[in-house]
């Protein structure tokens, strides 16, 4: 046994690093630490493994896509060139590279300095007057093979990856992964959304033409049209998927009859106007022929509800989407989310579902709802998924897993995931970890959990790092 744990004051990001208590560092260093990363939700680039992509620099592996270091950038006053715009990749990085000093106490300056340090072993603080030797240091290493995105996943010790696809998805380059017998497995997840743009037919109706292009089905009808989800959802199946995702602001569960949402369908199609009473009603529908599919092949849903996306309206037509304008939004939850699943639940068809929290005002409220349909078939089948977003961060990582902990069983929890684009940000698992295991780590001294039974938390912490998971995904 390792010996050397104190609590004396730390070096920022030592072995240490947020680990305030003797337990909590043993905790992390003998249970936490070492265990494999199951990456269940993500929006990693399934072509970037697939070709093994080598990154040119620190900015295009960094900065690329990262919408949460382009507010922290514009927030700093950094003009949009140096975000999404045409400025020379060193160019952005030493705009971020200014910007980090000013995001001390926001996690951005925790993950980039765990991000330095692994996997590319730079212990130096990023600044202006280190940006130029950090730059270097980090973009000579992208540069060899040591760094390709596959070797940087097996660095970060990843077992397993649920990317984020759309239906119309080829899956190709999840087909080469897997013929290339990688080593990491990585897996696609159903994230149907765009099926619920009914209101909107300058998108819809175009992704409806992908559809039958995709599923071979000539969609003129409503059952058509289920009938070429039901052959998508079935190719994924093939191809390893058994995660769904769906991205709302919060659940849809309006009454509806089948003859109402065969008619509104009919009307889309036809390009008559739909009400907003009508949109309501095609979206519930949707989710429930999304969720009886899930079922049907034992698959887990998921669903992240809580964004109010895209409030710039001007940044929006500039720059589309998942470009840095959402925030957290403050919608009816509790009466849809327990409307909808009591559906699926009164047939025996609720399959395992993962809730993420937006708002963390409504955290009690996702964790008491997990409890209602948990019917003992499956440890946890109802979670209240990790901190998501806007609350993945040390605040609200502690809030989440102090809420769940209260209203329901911690150690059932399948624990973290990444939810992220950049091929760097598994530290976030670390980060996690070690502050699962201080929270752990003050209860025991406290005396609030008894130390006698370290055995068994050190196994807790191995659970939910990574062993709930595994068994929960039937990985």
């Amino acid at each position: 046994m390792n010996n050397n744990y104190n609590t004396k004051h730390m070096s920022f990001l030592d072995d240490n690093f947020l680990l305030q208590t003797k337990t909590a560092q043993r905790l992390y260093h003998e249970h936490a630490k070492d265990m494999p990363i199951i990456d269940y939700h993500c929006h990693l680039s399934p072509e970037a493994i697939a070709t093994d992509r080598k990154f040119e620099n620190l900015t295009q592996i960094w900065l690329e896509g990262d919408h949460y270091k382009w507010r922290a950038m514009r927030t700093n006053g950094v003009p949009e060139r140096y975000c999404t715009g045409d400025a020379a990749d060193y160019d952005k990085f030493e705009m971020w590279a200014r910007t980090v000093p000013y995001t001390m106490r926001n996690p951005l300056y925790h993950w980039t300095h765990m991000e330095l340090k692994r996997p590319f072993g730079i212990g130096k603080i990023l600044k202006p007057e280190t940006a130029r030797e950090i730059y270097n240091e980090a973009s000579d290493l992208l540069q060899s093979d040591a760094y390709s995105v596959r070797n940087i996943l097996r660095k970060m010790n990843v077992e397993v990856i649920c990317t984020t696809d759309d239906p119309i998805d080829s899956l190709e380059h999840h087909r080469k992964i897997k013929a290339d017998n990688f080593g990491i497995m990585v897996l696609p997840a159903f994230r149907s959304d765009k099926i619920l743009a009914v209101g909107s037919p300058e998108v819809f109706l175009p992704y409806l033409r992908k559809l039958e292009e995709a599923s071979g089905i000539a969609i003129g009808n409503f059952q058509q049209l289920l009938d070429a989800l039901t052959q998508r959802h079935d190719f994924f199946h093939e191809q390893g998927c058994r995660l769904s995702d769906h991205g709302l602001e919060t659940i849809y569960a309006a009454d509806y009859s089948n003859e109402e949402i065969k008619n509104i369908f009919a009307k889309a199609l036809q390009q008559q106007a739909i009400t907003q009473q009508e949109v309501l009603k095609f979206r519930s529908a949707m989710l429930v022929h999304m969720a009886l599919l899930d079922h049907s092949r034992g698959w887990t849903q998921q669903f992240h509800l809580g964004a109010l996306r895209n409030n710039n309206t001007r940044m929006m037509r500039e720059l589309g989407p998942d470009t840095g304008f959402d925030s957290i939004g403050d919608f009816d939850v509790a009466r849809p989310l327990s409307k909808f699943m009591d559906r699926l639940d009164n047939t025996n068809q609720l399959t395992k579902t993962i809730l993420y929290n937006l708002n963390p005002s409504q955290n009690e409220l996702y964790a008491t709802m997990i409890g209602n349909f948990n019917d003992g078939s499956t440890p946890g089948k109802v979670q209240f998924g990790s901190a998501w977003w806007f609350l993945d961060q040390k605040d609200g990582m502690e809030k989440q897993l102090n809420a769940l902990s209260n209203m329901g069983l911690l150690s059932r929890f399948v624990g973290m995931l990444t939810d992220s684009r950049s091929f760097l940000s598994y530290p976030r698992h670390e980060y996690f970890r070690r502050i699962l295991c201080n929270l752990i780590g003050h209860d025991v001294e406290n005396g609030e959990l008894p130390a006698s039974e370290m055995e068994w938390l050190g196994q807790m912490v191995e659970n939910i790092c990574y062993n709930n998971a595994k068994s929960y995904l039937n990985l």
